[in-house]
């Protein structure tokens, strides 16, 4: 008995003593972890970093989402943000998880990601961040749209929804490329429009591209950008019409070859019509002309309400080409219209199809000028005065 007790204690110390030597084979596995409370097992090698780091800041939502590990390899990387999940991809064997899906705006993320080391210890990490809360988002429409085939005058016209005060920052997001390139430039009509024109006529059959790089760019005074525009339109034919206000005719040309002549009649005396190069703004096969909006009471002997076919805007004042049945005496000898360019149903319809929005028409031996931005008047103002326009000049 005291024999078996002398056994006991000596296998006792030599147990203590190997413990504190550290020898002694643990009976469950070691978890490794880079949590709180974890400092007694093992630690993972593998280091987990995610940007954004300063949970303090707010992120810019056009920016990815990147989380690395240094000394492993990602089992799991989940962000999701507003109800969603967001998509994402992995890189560099697995090292590296970059964000492929667009950001909201004023939206709390939160990023779960899970690591493992060369010998299999695990390391996680969980973190947040939101992303920019503007004051107000700026909103953007182009003319003309995605798809069109225009005529060789159309400019292209920026509109915004609220005025601009950066205009330096807003044009250099503003690109213009085409095929074949041309020169060209942008003119800020006010804070809320800006229009890109060619020096010269676009090349027939060019096409055209604008891209808008908008979204999450920081505007000034609380204003971002809300979204990117890109789009995409071709130059047509080149048709430039003529009228001559002197000899009331109107001719078409295509390529710089006279297509057809046309008898018209345009302003009368005290209506008469504006001289200077027009665009085509519109196309409409039949219009309501009301006098009225012109601030012409009904009780004038110059009052009018009627409808009349195959109309082209060239004015926001209400300068349009169209038939005009009533006035065929006149046309080609008399001016005897309230401003517009009539002629016979025939003639309008053969050029309404013809025709394109921003297909220049030019008008001549008039004396009523036209004005600044009545209409898609840009082809008025002289190249270097254009450029001068540009905010970036």
């Amino acid at each position: 008995m005291r024999s078996l007790t002398r056994h006991l204690r000596v296998g006792a110390l030599a147990l203590a003593g190997l413990a504190a030597s550290g020898l002694v084979a643990a009976c469950a596995p070691v978890r490794a972890d880079n949590g709180p409370g974890s400092a007694a097992v093992a630690r993972s090698d593998a280091a987990i970093a995610v940007s954004p780091e300063d949970a303090s800041r707010k992120w810019n939502p056009t920016k990815p989402i990147l989380v690395t590990v240094a000394s492993g390899r990602f089992s799991k990387v989940v962000v999701h943000g507003g109800g969603d999940r967001v998509s994402g991809h992995y890189l560099r064997g697995g090292s590296v998880w970059e964000s492929t899906s667009r950001l909201a705006y004023a939206t709390r993320y939160r990023v779960h990601a899970t690591a493992v080391d060369a010998t299999g210890r695990v390391a996680t990490s969980r973190t947040s961040f939101r992303t920019v809360h503007p004051k107000s988002l700026l909103g953007v429409s182009v003319t003309p749209l995605g798809g069109w085939t225009v005529g060789v005058g159309m400019p292209i016209i920026v509109t915004f929804d609220r005025p601009v005060q950066d205009r330096a920052k807003v044009e250099s997001l503003l690109h213009v490329t085409s095929h074949p390139s041309v020169q060209g430039g942008w003119y800020w009509v006010s804070d809320q429009m800006v229009r890109w024109r060619p020096r010269d006529y676009w090349p027939a059959g060019t096409k055209v591209s604008l891209n808008a790089a908008l979204a999450g760019q920081d505007l000034g005074g609380g204003v971002w950008g809300g979204s990117d525009v890109h789009l995409n339109f071709t130059i047509g034919s080149a048709t430039v019409d003529t009228v001559d206000m002197a000899s009331d005719e109107l001719t078409v040309r295509q390529n710089g070859k006279v297509i057809r002549t046309i008898p018209v009649t345009t302003g009368k005396p005290g209506w008469d019509t504006r001289v200077g190069t027009k665009v085509i703004m519109s196309r409409q096969p039949e219009v309501t002309m009301d006098a009225a909006t012109l601030d012409v009471p009904k009780n004038s002997p110059d009052y009018y309400r009627l409808k009349v076919q195959w109309a082209m805007r060239l004015t926001w004042s209400g300068e349009f080409l169209h038939a005009a049945p009533w006035s065929v005496a006149d046309q080609g000898v008399d001016n005897v219209s309230h401003g517009c360019t009539g002629m016979s149903d025939a003639n309008a319809l053969w050029l309404y199809d013809f025709s394109k929005v921003g297909d220049p028409v030019v008008y001549v031996n008039g004396t009523r000028p036209l004005e600044p931005w009545n209409g898609y008047t840009d082809w008025n103002i002289p190249w270097s005065q254009w450029q001068a326009g540009s905010a970036l000049h």
